[in-house]
Parts: C-alpha cells; sequence; structure tokens
C-alpha cells in the first residue's frame, strides 16, 4: 500500500484530463440513438423524448486537455452529494464518501490521470458506483469551467436537481404533492447568477463509465433523455450539458462532453421583482408535465417532465438559491442551518432532527486555513494505517451569515470575491492539502498532527 503521507501529496499534485467534444463524438452518439429508437421500435415502444439538437463544445470554453487536482475532484464530488438522499451514510456525513476515491486514481503533471491498482482491484459490484460517483466529479468540475469562461460576469453554483424539483413535484409515488410520474431527470441544475438579478439554469447530465467511447457514447444518449426532461421558459429552449467520463482499466480517463443549445432557462419574472433568498423556503405544485406550443390554436396534451412556466420563475430562483445554501451548510455539518434552507418535502426534518454520530459530525470546529478561518466539521479515518483527519467547512463570516439566515448578503459577498477565493495550495502549518471553492466552502486533509509530512 501507497504510504499515507505520498497520498497526500498525490492528491495535492496536478495531472491531466482528456476531453473529447467533436463532430465524431457527435455522429456516435446520434447513431447510439438510432440504435435505441430502433429497439424501442421492435418492442413496440415510443422513442424516448430527447433534446432535439446536440453539439460539441468549442475548445475556448473547454480545453481538450484539462489541468486537475485529485483534492479539487473530490472537493467538487463531496459538495455535490451533501444532500443525497442515497448511502447508507444519511445526511450530514454523506459527503465523506468521496474520500473513498483518494487513491483510486493516479497521474502527473505531465501525464493523464488513469485508474491506478487500487482503482482497478475494486470489487466487481462497486465497479458501477465509482464510475458513477467520478463521472459526476469529472462533469462537474469541466461544467464549471464552461460556464465560468461562458458568463465571466456571473458566479455559477452547482446544485442537486432531485433535492431542487421536490419543492414543487413528487418525484416518487410515496411523496406528497403532484407526482410527475417520469423517471428520466437531469442530475443537477447550474445556476448562473448574480445578485439582484434573474438566474439562467442549465440541466446538467454526467455519467460515467469502466468500459470505452462507445459507451460513453450510449450515455450521453441517454443523457440527453434526462436533460430534456425539465423545461425552463419556452419549449424546447433550455440550454444543458451532457457528460460521460470513461475509466477505463488501462488508459487515461477521457470526459466525453457534449451541449444543447437554448434560448431561455431565464428566470426573468415579469413583474420585474427579485427573488428574496432572506424569505422562508416555500413549496409550489406547478402542473406535472411539459406544455409543447399550441398548433393551429388547438391545445396539445403535455409529456412528462417538470416544467417551470414564467409564473413560477421568482419562486423558482429561491428554491435554488435556498437549496444551494443548504448544500453548503451541510457540508459544514450543521444540521438546524441546513433545516432552515428546505422545505419538508426536500427533507428539513432529515437535518433538523437527524446529527451524523460519525466523527465529529456536529458543526463545532473551526481552523486557520491559507490565511482564514473556516468553521466547520471533522472525520477522523484511517489511511494504508496512519490515521488522518478530513475537514470540511466554510469562511467563519460566511457560515454565520447563512448561518442567520442572511442568504442575500452571503451572496453579494461571495460574488465580489469569486475570481480571488478559489485556491488550491498546501498549508505548511495545517500539513497538507487545502481546497477553497468560490462559495466559500473549503476541504482540507492531513496527518494527524505529531505525524508531519512536508511536499517534495
Amino acid at each position: 500500500m501507497k504510504p499515507a503521507k505520498k497520498v497526500l501529496l498525490d492528491l495535492d499534485a496536478s495531472s491531466n484530463v482528456s476531453v473529447r467534444s467533436n463532430e465524431e463524438l457527435l455522429g456516435k452518439v446520434q447513431s447510439a440513438i438510432a440504435a435505441d429508437d430502433k429497439a424501442r421500435k421492435k418492442k413496440e415502444a415510443e422513442p424516448l423524448r430527447r433534446k432535439p439538437v446536440l453539439s460539441g463544445i468549442p475548445g475556448n470554453e473547454l480545453d481538450r486537455r484539462v489541468r486537475v487536482s485529485m483534492w479539487d475532484v473530490l472537493h467538487t464530488l463531496g459538495r455535490a452529494t451533501t444532500l443525497s438522499w442515497k448511502g447508507a451514510g444519511r445526511g450530514l456525513a454523506e459527503h465523506w464518501g468521496a474520500l473513498k476515491y483518494s487513491q483510486a486514481l493516479t497521474g502527473g503533471p505531465d501525464s493523464f490521470l488513469g485508474l491506478s491498482t487500487e482503482g482497478r482491484k475494486i470489487a466487481e459490484r462497486y465497479k458501477t458506483l465509482q464510475s458513477h460517483e467520478l463521472g459526476m466529479a469529472f462533469g462537474l468540475t469541466l461544467a464549471k469551467q464552461v460556464l465560468g469562461r461562458r458568463f465571466p460576469e456571473h458566479s455559477v453554483s452547482i446544485i442537486p436537481a432531485d433535492t431542487v424539483l421536490r419543492a414543487g413535484w413528487a418525484l416518487t409515488s410515496r411523496e406528497k404533492g403532484n407526482k410527475v410520474g417520469y423517471g428520466y431527470r437531469p442530475q443537477y441544475f447550474a445556476e448562473v447568477w448574480r445578485p439582484g438579478e434573474p438566474s439562467l439554469v442549465i440541466p446538467i447530465a454526467t455519467k460515467g463509465n469502466h468500459s470505452n467511447a462507445v459507451i460513453s457514447a450510449g450515455q450521453l444518449a441517454s443523457a440527453s433523455v434526462h436533460a430534456e426532461a425539465v423545461h425552463i421558459g419556452a419549449w424546447n429552449e433550455t440550454p444543458s450539458l451532457l457528460f460521460s467520463t470513461e475509466l477505463p482499466a488501462d488508459g487515461s480517463v477521457t470526459v466525453h462532453a457534449l451541449q444543447a443549445h437554448g434560448r431561455d432557462g431565464w428566470l426573468a419574472d415579469s413583474s420585474g421583482e427579485s427573488a428574496d433568498l432572506d424569505t422562508a423556503p416555500s413549496e409550489e405544485n406547478p402542473f406535472p408535465g411539459i406544455q409543447p406550443p399550441h398548433v393551429g390554436g388547438a391545445v396539445r396534451e403535455p409529456v412528462p417532465g417538470c416544467h417551470v412556466t414564467p409564473e413560477y420563475f421568482r419562486w423558482f430562483q429561491q428554491v435554488l438559491g435556498h437549496t444551494s445554501a443548504a448544500g453548503l451548510m451541510a457540508f459544514t455539518g450543521s444540521g438546524q442551518a441546513t433545516a432552515r434552507y428546505l422545505t419538508k418535502r426536500q427533507g428539513n426534518e432529515r437535518f433538523d432532527d437527524f446529527e451524523h454520530a460519525a466523527a465529529g459530525s456536529v458543526q463545532d470546529i473551526s481552523h486557520r486555513l491559507l490565511g482564514h478561518t473556516y468553521a466547520g466539521t471533522d472525520h477522523v479515518f484511517r489511511l494504508n494505517g496512519p490515521r488522518v483527519e478530513a475537514f470540511s467547512g466554510v469562511e467563519k463570516e460566511l457560515f454565520d451569515l447563512l448561518a442567520e439566515g442572511e442568504g442575500e448578503e452571503y451572496r453579494l459577498r461571495v460574488h465580489a470575491s469569486r475570481h480571488t477565493r478559489p485556491q488550491l495550495a498546501w498549508d505548511k502549518k495545517w500539513g497538507g492539502p487545502v481546497s477553497i471553492h468560490a462559495d466559500g466552502s473549503v476541504l482540507a486533509i492531513r496527518l494527524l498532527p505529531g505525524q508531519h509530512v512536508k511536499p517534495s
């Protein structure tokens, strides 16, 4: 086994990920769509509804060779899963599951990331979970790059779609409310925002596999179904991003990426009123289904999915902001602060009444990291023998704002510092790698004090 000290050094090191987003990929995806439609026709099943037009993402928005650090990627995965309803961990400590991949990949500054010996030896029954979660991590990491370049004057938040949608629709038969009755949905929404202005919402569907480019093409064909299941505004005018990450046993990590263009997705309320994140979260009950445009004055039947129409724009923007704040507070381990930003159907009782029993999963810890103080929670575990401490949290001043319900002031401050806050560095006083994201969150790891490690 690799010494724990070497693991931490490797987490801080940068490596490369290959990206494919071209006409060849688009052709393979279109072939996969045609094959799936043909198979469904043989079974006398209706073809699935998909994004009608897909295209590659230009190189000026998404590099074909992206430099990443595994610690930043795991930070992205941890933040994305704090509100998950999956996994046995439940509640505040679910995001610690990202740490199980701390040795799954290997690479270097002059090479590409690939599965390590440990990553290849994972038990067969866990391979699907590994490819699914690492696929999310790399897809979301690249989504932030695309949208950051496309909208440099805006901030970008990544928010779990299921949690957001539950504020308006019942997603399962067990939930109360208007039931969607449709199993396809994007996994995440990207909210592109500026304080006091309408947000742009972009559905993201991201998958992963341990196979090859052919399987990735099939996954992107499936992702186009998931992205199509939510419309914001006009019919078929919601832009989206689709990713499939290939993690072959022999070879390098490759992210296959496509997009669907659209002129809508903007939550511009006709009244001119902006969303207020200082208010309490609220539930609505929009009618399930997506309304196609009228043909010759005739009203067509809605198709399955979720449709955010103009009368719900202001509410939906508030839900996005509240849910984003809830995910950040869950990352710090503060149950009550998480619950205040969620509705009942979104699961506020899971956080208000439940504190995870794992080590230190109650927000009562602060650390000074890269010159700033962070409030959060820690998790102690063994890494190939030695004990390691991981810490997740948010900058103390920002934590205090969100804990007091001041969501608007939080966004003002975060947006103002969006270009200066993101950092990834080895903190000598802390003794390990520290990742700081634009939202003010931090993920840090070190050997427990007394077992020092110095970067080479």
